[in-house]
C-alpha cells in the first residue's frame, strides 16, 4: 500500500483489504450553515454545496476528485528515515555567492528551519539546491520540489533526473496520466500537494510569488499540511511580495543573491511609447513602429513578444504573418495542445519571432533572445511579471546584446516599480562585487 504513505486520499473500496496501520479522517465536516473541507481547508455555505442525495460536497477542490460529507480520507504515516547512499552527478561549479547560499540551505535542512532564497532571475537557483537535496536524500528524508506552473515542473524533471541518475523521481501534475508510485524525490505542481499529508522533510516551493499560488489560501494550506512537523520549508523567488517578506522576516532564514552567475548586469527595460497600441494590433493598421522594433532586434537575436491576451495575440499573429511572410513566426498560449513542442522548437531556434502570453514569463530558458512586452501598461503585467519577463534575456551563454523593450501608451506604477527593482538589484550586486562591467 505504498500509494498511501504520506498521502491522504478518499477511502474507497480500493483499500478494503488494508492490514497495516492507517488513519481515517472525515473528508468534509458539516456545521450549522457551512461545510468544511479537510483536504483544502475551504469553508463553503451549504446552499452552494448540496447534492441531490442530501450530502454536501466541496466545490473548491472538485478538480482533484469530489469529496463530500459521506466520505472519509485515509492516511498512512511515512516510514522512519533511514540513511542510504545517493549518487549525485553534477560537475558544474558554484560561484562563491551561490556556494554560500547552498551551504546556508544545508544548515537549514539540518536545523529544520524555514528558508527563503531570494535570487534574481537567472541566478542559478536550481543549481544551488543540488547539494541540499543530496544531503536530505542521503539522510533518508523525503524531498519535494514544487511549482505553481506545469512548465516549470516539466523543465525541472529532466534536470533533476540527470543530477540524480539512480533516483526514481515522481512527476505529478493534472494532465499526467502516469500511475502514482512512492518515491523519495517528488516534482509536482502545488495543487498536487493537496493529496499529501505530513510527507516531506524538505519541501521547496519555487516561484512562490506566481499565479495560482500567490493569493490562493488552499494552496498555502496544502503546503503546510504536506510537510512533517519538523521539516525544512524553503521558498524560492526572484520577486518576493512585500507581504511575504513582512510575514516571514522573524521566522525564516533569508538568503539574497542580486546577481547572475555569469557576473553580467540584469537587462534593464527600455521604454517605447506607441500611441493606441491596442487598436493598431487589433486592426493590423499602422504597425510600422512595431515592425521596426522587431526588425532591429532580430538582427542579433530571436524575439519573444509577450501579448496581454490570447485574443489580441491571435489577431496580431495573422497581421505579422501578412506583413513579414519571410519571417518564421509562431505563437503559444496555455491551452495550446502543442505547447510543450512549440517551446522546445523555440529553444532549438526554429522560430525567429515567438508570440506568447504570460505563460512564458518564468521557468523557461532560451538562448539568444530579446523581449518585447506589448502593452506593458495592461493590468496583466504586474511588477513581478515584468521583472520575470525581463529575466528571460541574457540568462546563459556569451553576451548577445539582448534587449528588453516595454511598449506602452500610458506608464503605470507597476512598470516604474519593475524598472526600479531591476536597477536596485544591479546596484546592490555592483556594491557586493558580484558583477563586472562589460
Amino acid at each position: 500500500m505504498n500509494e498511501l504513505l504520506g498521502r491522504r486520499l478518499p477511502y474507497t473500496i480500493h483499500f478494503d483489504k488494508l492490514t497495516e496501520d492507517f488513519c481515517l479522517f472525515p473528508a468534509v465536516i458539516e456545521h450549522n450553515t457551512v461545510i468544511h473541507c479537510m483536504r483544502c481547508n475551504t469553508k463553503t455555505k451549504k446552499e452552494f454545496a448540496m447534492l441531490p442525495t442530501g450530502a454536501f460536497y466541496c466545490p473548491s477542490c472538485i478538480e482533484m476528485g469530489r469529496l463530500d460529507t459521506r466520505l472519509q480520507l485515509i492516511h498512512q504515516a511515512e516510514p522512519p528515515v533511514k540513511k542510504r547512499p545517493v549518487r549525485m552527478e553534477w560537475h558544474g561549479k558554484l560561484t562563491s555567492a551561490q556556494k554560500e547560499i547552498s551551504e546556508d540551505l544545508s544548515q537549514s535542512i539540518e536545523k529544520k528551519r524555514p528558508h527563503l532564497i531570494w535570487a534574481v532571475t537567472g541566478a542559478g537557483k536550481t543549481e544551488m539546491l543540488f547539494a541540499g537535496i543530496h544531503k536530505a536524500l542521503q539522510e533518508g528524508q523525503r524531498v519535494a520540489l514544487v511549482s505553481p506552473r506545469v512548465d516549470v515542473c516539466l523543465e525541472l524533471y529532466p534536470r533533476l533526473q540527470a543530477v540524480f541518475p539512480e533516483e526514481k523521481i515522481s512527476l505529478l501534475y493534472g494532465e499526467n496520466q502516469t500511475a502514482y508510485s512512492y518515491t523519495s524525490l517528488v516534482i509536482c505542481t502545488t495543487h498536487q500537494l493537496l493529496r499529501f499529508y505530513q510527507a516531506f522533510d524538505f519541501l521547496i516551493v519555487d516561484e512562490v510569488d506566481s499565479f495560482p499560488f500567490q493569493g490562493d489560501p488552499k494552496l498555502h494550506f496544502a503546503v503546510s499540511q504536506s510537510i512533517k512537523k519538523k521539516s525544512c520549508l524553503t521558498y524560492l523567488t526572484a520577486t518576493p511580495p512585500q507581504k511575504l517578506l513582512k510575514d516571514i522576516q522573524k521566522t525564516f532564514f533569508i538568503s539574497q543573491l542580486p546577481a547572475r552567475f555569469h557576473r553580467r548586469k540584469l537587462p534593464e527595460p527600455e521604454l517605447i511609447w506607441w500611441n493606441q497600441w491596442y487598436k493598431r494590433c487589433q486592426t493590423g493598421k499602422k504597425l510600422k513602429k512595431l515592425l521596426l522594433v522587431i526588425h532591429q532586434l532580430i538582427a542579433d537575436n530571436d524575439v519573444l513578444l509577450f501579448c496581454p491576451s490570447i485574443s489580441l495575440m491571435k489577431k496580431l499573429f495573422l497581421h505579422l504573418k501578412k506583413e513579414r511572410p519571410d519571417l518564421l513566426i509562431e505563437r503559444v498560449h496555455a491551452s495550446d495542445k502543442r505547447r510543450k513542442e512549440k517551446v522546445e522548437e523555440m529553444r532549438n531556434h526554429q522560430f525567429r519571432l515567438f508570440l506568447c502570453t504570460t505563460i512564458l514569463e518564468r521557468g523557461v530558458t532560451f538562448e539568444h533572445v530579446s523581449v518585447i512586452v506589448l502593452g506593458a501598461n495592461h493590468p496583466v503585467f504586474t511588477k513581478s511579471t515584468l521583472v520575470q519577463i525581463a529575466g528571460r534575456v541574457d540568462r546563459k551563454g556569451d553576451y548577445n546584446f539582448g534587449k528588453v523593450y516595454l511598449i506602452y501608451d500610458e506608464q503605470t506604477s507597476e512598470m516604474k516599480f519593475a524598472r526600479k527593482e531591476i536597477k536596485q538589484n544591479n546596484q546592490l550586486a555592483m556594491k557586493r562585487g558580484l558583477i563586472d562591467e562589460l
